[in-house]
């Protein structure tokens, strides 16, 4: 492979991580968000004594957009909880074994089966406009359980890309 002429596994890896970093800056700014809400409804309550139902299920909405989109983002800087008693210590190559295999056994697996155990949940949430159980809450809990397939084909596209820069690292050449 040619440094100064990228592959085109690496180019779609390159797109697929540029993917996820700009989805990882938008979750940035909804945790931020979701924290000046959190301190709103707060001031609001305690000091004020009042109270919106939607307003507090906003924060488990944006918890979840924060949590379930952020994976991807975690998983391409290489964020997630990981027990690397050996791991810190292998080469880049003994990484990208365990990285591309893991991936293949246990990431994708999962990913699909999220997908598939939540595609009839979430369509039908869709099918009958699911909303809030609360008369004042925010009625588009069909838009939150959409989170959950999304969750996976976006952690699974993540996924792929660190397949892809396994298969890259083990077979590049050493220069």
């Amino acid at each position: 492979m040619s440094s100064s002429m990228p592959s085109a596994a690496g180019r779609v890896v390159a797109c697929i991580d540029s993917f996820a970093r700009l989805t990882g800056r938008i979750v940035a700014w909804l945790t931020l968000l979701m924290m000046l809400l959190t301190c709103l409804i707060v001031i609001l309550r305690y000091g004020f004594s009042v109270g919106y139902i939607a307003m507090q299920e906003s924060i488990s909405y944006l918890h979840a957009v924060v949590f379930l989109l952020g994976a991807a983002f975690t998983l391409e800087r290489d964020g997630h909880v990981r027990v690397d008693i050996f791991y810190r210590n292998y080469t880049e190559r003994q990484k990208a074994w365990v990285n591309g295999i893991g991936s293949l056994v246990f990431l994708l697996p999962i990913c699909g089966f999220v997908l598939f155990s939540s595609w009839d949940y979430t369509v039908n949430a869709w099918r009958i406009a699911e909303g809030s159980p609360n008369a004042d809450g925010i009625p588009a809990v069909f838009l939150l359980k959409t989170l959950i397939p999304l969750f996976a084909a976006l952690l699974a596209l993540q996924g792929v890309a660190e397949v892809l820069r396994s298969l890259l690292t083990l077979t590049e050449r050493d220069n």
